[in-house]
């Protein structure tokens, strides 16, 4: 039982921006290259971001005492805070490049929509692939000496993450599924956000408030994580900042129904034309009708 809450939670991941942009791309007849494009771009997006986190901000943050080990504080919320600035710079600058010089066509709400579907829905697929990819490796390890398969050097340390995967409870690991449903949603409304920076004035303002936004989020995810959720080891913290979590997704939901109307309203096509009189043939018609009526 165990073993299924695993794979079901990690095949959920995997099976859920799948069902979703298959619903919004015939929800709103866009067409699939949306939605890959959208997931081209997240990856793109970590071909810098993870680079700039190991090389650059990570030794940064060693610098001012940032650990494993870091408890609340002023050097966690500075931390945290850089953190979730360097996701919001890159994943947001990157989109922001591809609105301008790849679908420049993309414009309405609906497509916003479904481009952050499918940027939301990489990183859930990939989260997703991996999470059934380490249940594989572990099930395979099971009765297995670690020390057979792993260095030395990191036999202890494996140890302790294998006999943590095993002891969670299965029902824990639908949390990771929950938490990759409110990234869908935060990830569909800054694709929202930025699209404004292309339809409203001051766009450059609009850019910076989807930077702000996503650094807002990961930065309050990292700090409730390291106080209270799954770094500091503890299921009832896990679930708290999960619920946290889902309230900001949901608050980024009510964001991008917020910006539906004036998104579509620009892009909106200008009414039919009325006709008060009667319509062309309409005579020649009746005509006909009548003729009709008393022949034969």
């Amino acid at each position: 039982m165990e073993i299924a809450a695993r794979g079901a939670a990690a095949l959920l991941m995997i099976g859920m921006p799948l069902a979703l942009g298959a619903y919004l791309i015939r929800r709103y007849r866009t067409g699939r290259s949306l939605f890959l494009v959208g997931a081209v771009t997240f990856i793109g997006a970590q071909i810098f971001h993870i680079p700039f986190n190991a090389y650059v901000l990570n030794p940064m943050l060693a610098s001012i005492g940032f650990g494993a080990a870091t408890g609340p504080g002023l050097t966690l919320a500075l931390a945290a805070l850089l953190l979730g600035l360097s996701a919001g710079v890159f994943e947001e600058g990157t989109r922001w490049l591809v609105y301008r010089f790849w679908i420049r066509k993309a414009r309405t709400w609906p497509q916003g929509v479904v481009f952050g579907s499918g940027h939301g829905g990489a990183e859930a697929l990939i989260t997703g692939l991996l999470a059934l990819a380490t249940l594989i490796q572990l099930i395979a390890l099971q009765g297995q000496d670690l020390a057979s398969v792993v260095p030395s050097e990191q036999l202890a340390a494996a140890e302790v993450q294998v006999q943590s995967y095993w002891s969670t409870p299965g029902w824990v690991f639908f949390l990771a599924a929950l938490e990759r449903a409110s990234s869908l949603a935060v990830q569909i409304t800054l694709a929202a956000i930025v699209l404004q920076a292309f339809v409203r004035p001051r766009g450059g303002l609009w850019l910076l408030a989807a930077i702000g936004w996503h650094a807002l989020i990961d930065a309050v995810a990292v700090y409730a994580g390291f106080t209270t959720g799954v770094y500091a080891g503890s299921v009832t913290g896990t679930v708290m900042t999960e619920a946290i979590i889902v309230g900001l997704a949901a608050i980024s939901l009510a964001m991008l129904f917020k910006l539906r109307p004036a998104a579509e309203a620009e892009s909106a096509p200008p009414p039919a034309p009325t006709h008060s009189g009667p319509l062309p043939g309409a005579a020649e018609s009746q005509a006909n009708l009548d003729a009709s009526r008393f022949s034969g």
